[in-house]
């Protein structure tokens, strides 16, 4: 039977009204749904859209201007971890493949927990081996460094060897001390000069164009005429003591033995520059020491002190600082030492005939300073016996002497002044380096302690004499 659908619905209205709103409920949905890619999916697309857009153009821009082609920032940083991760992997994997079975078994808890941990401990542990490395060639490049400037590089453009007698003229001289003194020198870049103190003669000259055409800073060996100006005038004593270096109070012979500067730059600012200049002058400082040899250099002395900002009359009186001054020079004032205070015009007989008609030819008396001679003899033996000088020691003569070490003019300064006897003083040997680093004052003491040596068997009054003079004192003072 037909029913008309008005019917049905009056019939049945409970049906219609469930079928209804269930159609009504699947367009809620599906407009909650729409709705919901419209707020939060399509924005994220457009998002992603937008960052490839970016991340071609950049490649794009790249690639046109010939650089070479980079990612964006997320990219970078996938790739950074990617090949951080790739490193572990092949890291973990080269340890399982060097593990041994009981290794692998006893420490597979300590991998599963290494393998949690590992991109942050591995980060820190690459950190760690960076600084240590970078520590370790540091110190390996400093002490490369420090052998190279102690063994190759040097700071001085001297010459440190050379064939000393090249060019010398040896008329006149005695050929077994002049033999004796170039064995002595060898190839050493420097000058020996011998003189007789007791009558002025020059023995021998070793490299006499070193020794002859100019002069050089004497270094400490200026510190016997400070001591003898601070005696004269009354400053100090024998047992008077100033401090020296580090502090400690020393007396006259200590600091000349050791060559104290800090004791010889305290006397020089109690002497006064004007002083230091007027005993200098009486030993003849900046003056030719010889009467035959025309092309001798006078050398120098200052006619005012350095600047006290580079330390003044002390820096004069303890490194000899803006004196010149020959190895003759040198030789003539340890020769009124050595004879007890007569400075004798030094003599370089050549022929024959002037040796056979040699005579003496005094240039003053040091009246003032003879009695303060002794109190510097002490302290130039105390040099050689526990000094600065000992390599010029030798038990079977005394020597008494002064070494000075100093640079000049890209040179470094090695200076021995000395002479061997007390009563009867034979030989006066002077020997000056100037080279590099081998040039220093125990250097040159030890060429001359070689040359006295070979000189012992050839003294006249030696051999008469039996064993020779030993200085007077014999042992470091407070020991």
């Amino acid at each position: 039977m037909n029913i008309h659908p008005i019917i049905a619905v009056r019939l049945a209205p409970g049906l219609v009204s469930k079928k209804i709103s269930r159609l009504e409920g699947k367009v809620i949905s599906r407009k909650i749904a729409a709705l919901a890619v419209a707020v939060f999916v399509l924005p994220f697309c457009r998002g992603l859209k937008a960052l490839s857009l970016a991340d071609a153009n950049t490649t794009q821009v790249s690639q046109h201007s010939g650089a070479t082609s980079s990612s964006s920032s997320s990219h970078l940083v996938v790739h950074r971890r990617r090949r951080h991760y790739r490193r572990h992997h092949a890291v973990h994997r080269a340890s399982v493949r060097h593990t041994t079975p009981q290794a692998a078994s006893a420490g597979h808890s300590s991998r599963s927990r290494y393998a949690r941990t590992s991109p942050r401990y591995h980060h820190y542990r690459r950190a760690a081996s960076r600084r240590v490395t970078y520590r370790r060639v540091t110190y390996t490049r400093y002490r490369r460094l420090h052998h190279y400037r102690r063994h190759y590089w040097s700071p001085w453009s001297v010459s440190s060897y050379s064939d000393p007698s090249l060019g010398d003229d040896p008329a006149g001289e005695n050929p077994a001390i002049r033999q004796a003194a170039i064995q002595a020198l060898g190839r050493w870049n420097g000058s020996v000069v011998v003189v007789n103190p007791n009558n002025g003669r020059i023995l021998t000259i070793v490299n006499q164009k070193l020794a002859v055409s100019r002069g050089y800073i004497p270094c400490s060996t200026v510190k016997p005429l400070v001591a003898l100006a601070g005696l004269r005038e009354g400053i100090i004593t024998l047992n008077t003591k100033l401090p020296g270096a580090g502090g400690r109070r020393i007396d006259l012979t200590q600091a000349l033995a050791h060559s104290d500067n800090r004791f010889f730059a305290r006397l020089g600012e109690l002497l006064g520059f004007g002083r230091v200049e007027h005993y200098a002058s009486e030993l003849g400082y900046g003056q030719k020491a010889t009467l035959d040899i025309s092309d001798e250099s006078p050398g120098a002395f200052p006619t005012a002190p350095p600047p006290e900002k580079q330390g003044g009359v002390g820096l004069l009186t303890s490194f000899g600082t803006g004196i010149e001054q020959t190895p003759l020079q040198m030789a003539a004032i340890v020769s009124a030492i050595a004879n007890g205070g007569t400075l004798y015009w030094l003599q370089f007989p050549r022929t024959t005939e002037e040796i056979e008609h040699f005579e003496p030819r005094v240039r003053r008396e040091l009246t003032d300073l003879m009695p303060y001679i002794p109190d510097v003899r002490q302290g130039m033996a105390a040099a050689v016996l526990y000094g600065t000088a000992r390599a010029a020691y030798n038990p079977d003569e005394g020597i008494f002497g002064k070494t000075g070490t100093c640079s000049e003019d890209g040179g470094r300064m090695g200076w021995f002044v000395s002479y061997s006897e007390e009563q009867r003083p034979q030989y006066v040997v002077i020997v000056m380096l100037r080279g590099g680093r081998p040039m220093y004052g125990p250097h040159a003491a030890e060429i001359a302690g070689t040359l006295y040596r070979s000189l012992l068997p050839k003294g006249i009054e030696s051999a008469q004499a039996g064993r020779p003079h030993l200085p007077t004192l014999v042992e470091q003072p407070g020991q």
